[in-house]
């Protein structure tokens, strides 16, 4: 199984003026725990992250400090995560029929999650992980007013892995290229070109890290839960 890191971004929410892939958590990159989780996962065998190229010669270092036993491969990124994503599809392997998508920014994902999705992938075109919504959701217009509650029981909170068919997703960037589509997810993409996406069960735990409150309830998360 193959696997691209979207890392292209900022740390404009977490107030950090470089990527923030690059802060730490118990004394180790974020992107490092990605790292380490994908080279512990028993299915991924080749990781591509796709990056600023400024930022490689520090990508460079937390691969050489997690020492991963499977290949990694740095993939000039895009100025938005479709962009990124599109590069790293180019970028994969031309054997590779399969692939992975993780943002860097969730790096509290375990080896089970990765190696869950990507069995379920075998038998699949296109999963994502996710979880049930707890929170009642309100739909509000402009103004802020309620105009909806949709049933909770339909509602699960997208995360990462999603996972799909090199092929098809490459047939679905192109078209989302030629009707100038943008989507926040690939996942978004498959729908939009009328394939079916399958739930995964995600994790509790998989947050992303978006603000300085997550690396807080991330650093609770890897004292307490997981390491």
């Amino acid at each position: 199984m193959y696997l691209l890191i979207p890392a292209a971004g900022m740390g404009k929410r977490m107030g950090s003026p470089q990527n923030k892939l690059l802060l730490t958590l118990k004394n180790k990159p974020l992107l490092a725990w990605t790292l380490i989780a994908a080279n512990e996962s028993k299915s991924i065998e080749w990781v591509g992250i796709m990056g600023q190229s400024y930022d490689f010669p520090l990508f460079e270092d937390i691969i050489t400090l997690v020492n991963p036993s499977k290949p990694v491969k740095l993939i000039k990124g895009g100025d938005t995560r479709q962009e990124s994503v599109y590069n790293g599809l180019q970028a994969l392997p031309n054997n590779a029929q399969k692939v992975l998508i993780h943002d860097g920014a969730r790096c509290l994902a375990t080896p089970e999650l990765f190696d869950r999705c990507a069995e379920t992938l075998l038998h699949s075109q296109g999963l994502i992980a996710a979880i049930p919504v707890k929170d009642t959701i309100k739909i509000v217009n402009h103004d802020r007013i309620v105009t909806d509650t949709p049933p909770r029981e339909n509602l699960w909170a997208a995360q990462t892995p999603q996972g799909f068919d090199v092929q098809l997703l490459k047939e679905c960037h192109e078209k989302g290229l030629s009707f100038g589509w943008e989507v926040t997810d690939d996942a978004a993409l498959l729908e939009k070109c009328g394939f079916p996406v399958k739930i995964v069960e995600g994790e509790e735990t998989n947050l992303k890290i978006t603000t300085p409150m997550d690396l807080t309830i991330a650093e609770f998360i890897l004292k307490n839960l997981r390491y």
